[in-house]
């Protein structure tokens, strides 16, 4: 086993990059199955994240009652309405796009921040918001490693954290952050949707490179 100084291959960097490169937000699911197996690995993937002061604020709710993934997915379309409306000008341009795929998904995730968070000062006296940063980490994490194993992965922001809460029963001080639609796809966008459906642009990395001070290239 190579020393975890040293540089992993021409073939392994690779690897590493293409997962970076082609990992997309996924909405188009083709059902299936995930094995048992792979699904720990994939969290035990998104466990290996950094986390600022180590605190870990990750919690990964896996749904498996069919009447719960219906009743979040009522969440999202509401959400998905109200959103709309404050759109104003490209309400319909918005409904027309495919935003989730929680009824087609193999595996439904919600993550979500820990309760208690507030104990957890290192590193979070002036930036609070870092639990939030190490959480994102992990779910990144989550979405190489599924890009990597072939498996789509969708993440979901379209719902009412409070009302999503309520209805997992979580306790107060914790906060769900994404719902996570994780699964085999027939194929993975070439771009990505947002880009393929007219909604945005991607802006190119030398506009967004700074060099000692704002907006000095």
């Amino acid at each position: 086993m190579a020393a975890m100084s040293e540089p992993f291959s021409p073939e392994e960097r690779a690897a590493v990059y293409r997962a970076i490169a082609e990992r997309r937000d996924m909405r188009h699911f083709a059902g299936g199955e995930v094995a048992p197996e792979l699904l720990v690995r994939l969290l035990e993937a998104a466990h290996h994240a950094p986390s600022v002061g180590l605190m870990q604020p990750w919690r990964f709710i896996r749904i498996t009652r069919p009447e719960l993934r219906e009743a979040i997915h009522a969440q999202v379309e509401a959400e998905r309405i109200r959103t709309a409306e404050a759109l104003g000008e490209r309400s319909d341009e918005f409904m027309r796009l495919k935003v989730e795929g929680i009824r087609d998904c193999a595996v439904l995730l919600v993550a979500a921040l820990a309760d208690g968070r507030e104990a957890h000062v290192f590193g979070r006296r002036t930036l609070p918001e870092m639990d939030l940063a190490s959480l994102s980490c992990a779910i990144q994490n989550l979405w190489l490693a599924a890009r990597a194993e072939g498996l789509g992965m969708g993440w979901v922001s379209l719902f009412d954290p409070v009302a999503l809460a309520d209805l997992l029963g979580m306790p107060p001080g914790s906060r769900p952050e994404a719902v996570l639609c994780l699964g085999p796809v027939h194929a993975f966008y070439d771009e990505p949707m947002l880009v393929r459906e007219g909604w945005a642009k991607e802006r190119p990395l030398e506009e967004l490179l700074f060099t000692d001070r704002w907006e000095q290239r």
